[in-house]
């Protein structure tokens, strides 16, 4: 329903090799260390990262209207530039929603939802991952010095 047919199938090799899946999920707009930090740490976690990227749409209503300052396929390619996700895609709209939420875990059913330490609704998005058979990991701890609205903000 959300992910490529490709993608899809690369999710079900892995699975089927007893391989390990995660996910992480982010507005990743103005690349900073932190992200590359977070997504190193993500990495060490299984075989195959897979990144989420909030839609523009999400990003306006999450960070405010002039936000994102890089569009979706923007940040797609910024992230690809680092070699550290082994695949992306471009989240849903709507979701924010929590049946649209469980419909991509569910589709994904990764070994591990990675998350910062100040990554919104951890409950919730932990009942989510464990419904499909995962874990929710905090695999990097929040730098209050560091952010892309404290970067711009500099600007």
């Amino acid at each position: 329903m959300f992910l490529s047919v490709p993608l899809k199938s690369l999710i079900s090799s892995f699975k089927e090799n007893g391989l390990k899946i995660v996910l992480v999920t982010g507005v990743f707009d103005v690349l900073h260390h932190e992200h590359q930090n977070f997504l190193l740490a993500a990495k060490k976690l299984g075989d195959l990262l897979i990144v989420g990227i909030e839609s523009d749409k999400r990003v306006s209503e999450l960070k405010g209207p002039k936000r994102p300052v890089n569009n979706a396929q923007c940040r797609m390619n910024n992230l690809k530039k680092w070699g550290i996700a082994d695949e992306m895609f471009i989240l849903p709209e709507n979701m924010g929603e929590k049946a649209v939420q469980v419909k991509v875990i569910g589709e994904i059913q990764p070994d591990y939802l990675a998350v910062s330490s100040h990554t919104p609704f951890l409950q919730e998005k932990q009942k989510i991952v464990e419904k499909f058979g995962g874990q929710l990991k905090v695999v990097h701890k929040q730098n209050p010095e560091v952010s892309t609205t404290k970067i711009l903000n500099k600007n």
